[in-house]
């Protein structure tokens, strides 16, 4: 190594000493002596720096092949997380097509179960409409008789009390307190009439009033019923509950 430092030297007095060249920063120096100084510095150098250089140069082969391998790993990964990335893509475009077709099936579905239940509560109100209908003409119809009925028999037994009152008093004209006491007895039968035939209309008014609240309480079922189908259609949660509760109005 010693010889190594001593040529150094040698050659920077060679190149210190050497003659320049006229308007540049170069020189003139002999070429067989610097040669022979760069031959005695190789062979000063121990083979380690070889071996060094040697290692140097496979690390660098290393390392360029762990680079290699590196962009190459890294580019399969990239195509195949592409690959999986597009896959991907693919199976969720079908299972959302998926979704949506049975999507679309359930809702098609709820339309037809609920314009089914529209027409079943359309159906039954409009019958049960009609019933009340004809009871209620029925009711009504019994009652206007009985009302006419009992009208037209308190207006006969008022005619025959007025009869029977212009009777007696036709006969009893005569006598003054048999006149008067006809005249009372005839003032009696009239306002027993009259109350007579107040009770009878109260009858009729109450028994047409009773047969009323009847058809109203079948109309408030109707109705009733008729909202809980229309709320089982806005929240379309429990079908069969409503139409149970439905039915069981309708037998009550």
């Amino acid at each position: 190594m010693y010889r190594v430092f001593e040529a150094l030297d040698e050659l920077v007095a060679i190149v210190e000493e050497a003659r320049g060249v006229p308007m540049t920063a170069s020189c003139v120096v002999p070429r067989g002596d610097v040669l022979e100084l760069l031959d005695d510095v190789r062979d000063a150098l121990p083979s380690e720096l070889d071996d060094a250089q040697d290692v140097l140069d496979h690390r660098d082969r290393l390392v360029g092949d762990a680079r290699a391998l590196a962009d190459k790993t890294v580019g399969d990964a990239d195509d195949e997380a592409r690959a999986l990335l597009e896959r991907a893509r693919a199976d969720a475009d079908r299972m959302l097509a998926d979704a949506k077709d049975q999507a679309d099936r359930m809702v098609q579905e709820a339309r037809a179960h609920a314009d089914e239940l529209v027409r079943d509560a359309r159906a039954e109100a409009e019958d049960t409409v009609a019933e009340g209908k004809r009871q209620y003409e029925a009711v009504t119809g019994r009652a206007r008789a009985e009302a006419d009925r009992m009208i037209e028999s308190g207006k006969a037994s008022f005619e025959r009390a007025v009869a029977d009152g212009e009777a007696e008093q036709a006969r009893l004209v005569s006598q003054t307190e048999v006149v008067q006491a006809a005249h009372a007895e005839s003032a009696r039968v009239i306002d027993g009439a009259h109350a007579e035939s107040d009770r009878l209309r109260t009858e009729c008014d109450e028994y047409v009033d009773g047969k009323l609240a009847d058809f109203e309480e079948i109309l408030n079922t109707t109705l009733r019923s008729v909202g809980r189908g229309r709320q089982q259609l806005r929240t379309a949660g429990a079908p069969d509950y409503a139409e149970a509760d439905w039915r069981a109005d309708r037998r009550r």
